[in-house]
């Protein structure tokens, strides 16, 4: 069974996919991280390699391609992608939303604590200017979603299980994701 993450910026898709993989014992893939050894790659800051991105789409078509042939080759596995509800419609789809408010705290208290994270969003140092990135950043991975794929990302009917995370703990949060994936597949 292929279960596969989207949501919103902070709404805890890592922490849950990973909780997720573990208790099923599935492999994760983490379509983000890919993108950012990308821009790593690059010698850029991930900022700046969205920035190119809203222009040239062959970052954005190897990210989806990659992902894509995960599923030519293993049948159990859990990925955070955006695109994958389109590209493997069959898969388990689910849709992590969260308070914009909410996802600024949870954000700025993973950039406190990552020391990679922090000098990749030096500039994200108050609640304020995380909302505004968010905004900004949700706003352009949108556009590119819709501009490449005429598709939108954050369409709740395009999920199979769509959750509030905004006052649930991580662990409220796994109980609810793992209680609909067992009714979709008794595991």
């Amino acid at each position: 069974m292929i279960i596969s993450f989207n949501g919103d910026h902070g709404s805890g898709k890592s922490t849950v996919a990973k909780k997720v993989a573990e208790k099923l014992n599935y492999p994760r893939y983490y379509m983000g991280q890919i993108f950012r050894k990308l821009a790593e790659e690059k010698g850029m800051l991930l900022s700046d390699f969205q920035s190119l991105c809203d222009n040239d789409p062959s970052a954005d078509k190897k990210v989806d391609e990659y992902s894509i042939e995960l599923a030519k080759k293993e049948k159990d596995f859990v990925i955070e992608s955006r695109t994958y509800w389109y590209f493997v419609p069959d898969s388990i789809k689910i849709y992590l939303k969260v308070d914009e408010r909410e996802a600024a705290k949870r954000i700025l208290k993973e950039i406190d604590a990552n020391a990679a994270r922090k000098a990749e969003d030096k500039n994200l140092d108050s609640l304020e200017s995380i909302i505004i990135s968010e905004r900004d950043r949700t706003a352009r991975d949108d556009k590119r979603y819709m501009q490449y794929y005429g598709i939108n990302i954050r369409d709740e009917k395009n999920y199979d299980f769509v959750l509030d995370t905004s006052n649930l703990s991580k662990e409220e949060v796994f109980d609810k994701v793992m209680d609909f994936i067992n009714s979709k597949n008794n595991v």
